[in-house]
């Protein structure tokens, strides 16, 4: 067993055959730790199968077999040339849905497919919290699955159950799902988020998983924080990330510039200060003030 001096020790292994961010170093370096056993592997968002893979090396290079489901007809057309020659590599045109016979559970079955797999990759823009989430019969031991990357680590967010939406859910809510079906956390780099089985997981040496220690990089986070007046500023990223427009900080003003200003300031003027002294001296005062609170802002 190796021993490893920080918690991101696999984000050292990246390394790019068809994925985009070192994907297919980190999973190879996970089955070096855990080992292979069934060689199967699923791709759900396989696009043509040889853009942003993460399971092209594992059938094309180490012969593993694999079930590749994508919904788009072109992308599935050259899907289908990509791995026309290889038999193990099963092709299915499918809008994936949470139940029913469009779930995975109910797709798998149509597939050699054996119940327990050694991998399973989700990537679909939106919604593969609730496509895990709904996963019961299949057991992957190892799972890849994109989460939000502008979301802060300490945000509980998922999106609607709804494969009309594309908005991603954060990683602290799928770890926290992983947890719940059994898995553990044990790398994530820009936009991927890699489980293990839980019983797996002591194979990775002693070191700290918490979501926190794993995933540093904060690159594509957006930060808002108040100023004293009530001005809203931004920090980190400040562009859409999908969209490729700045965001303009004075459209997220919720106070106009004229009314930004410090409810407790005293004021530099001595005669402001002098009025206001004799202004807290009236008799009405006190009831004013309690009359103001009550009204609310």
């Amino acid at each position: 067993m190796e021993k490893h001096t920080h918690s991101n020790w696999l984000l050292e292994h990246r390394n790019n055959i068809t994925s985009s961010h070192g994907e297919d170093g980190i999973i190879t370096k996970i089955f070096e730790t855990i080992g292979e056993e069934s060689h199967w592997c699923v791709e759900l968002g396989a696009l043509n199968g040889l853009h942003d893979s993460n399971v092209w090396s594992l059938i094309k290079m180490k012969g593993w077999s694999g079930v590749l489901i994508e919904a788009d007809p072109t992308y599935y057309e050259n899907l289908v040339a990509e791995y026309q020659k290889f038999p193990d590599a099963h092709c299915v045109k499918e809008f994936v849905s949470f139940e029913g016979p469009h779930s995975l559970d109910s797709i798998f079955t149509h597939t050699p497919l054996p119940k327990q797999f050694d991998l399973l990759s989700l990537d679909i823009d939106g919604n593969e919290y609730h496509l895990w989430e709904s996963l019961t019969t299949y057991t992957p031991r190892v799972l890849v699955v994109e989460f939000n990357p502008s979301i802060p680590n300490d945000i509980d967010f998922v999106q609607p159950r709804d494969m009309h939406v594309y908005q991603g859910s954060s990683l602290k809510s799928l770890v926290a799902l992983g947890k719940k079906k059994g898995y553990e956390l044990v790398c994530a780099n820009e936009a991927n988020a890699f489980f293990v089985r839980a019983e797996l997981f002591p194979l990775f040496g002693s070191y700290d998983n918490a979501i926190d220690m794993i995933r540093t990089d904060r690159q594509f986070e957006t930060k808002l924080y108040q100023l004293y007046d009530g001005t809203l500023m931004l920090a980190g990223n400040t562009r859409m990330l999908w969209h490729g427009i700045p965001i303009d900080a004075d459209k997220l003003q919720v106070l106009p510039e004229h009314k930004r200003r410090y409810p407790a300031c005293i004021s530099p003027w001595s005669p402001v200060r002098t009025l206001k002294y004799f202004v807290r001296k009236m008799p009405l005062y006190a009831g004013m003030q309690k009359l103001r609170k009550m009204l609310g802002p």
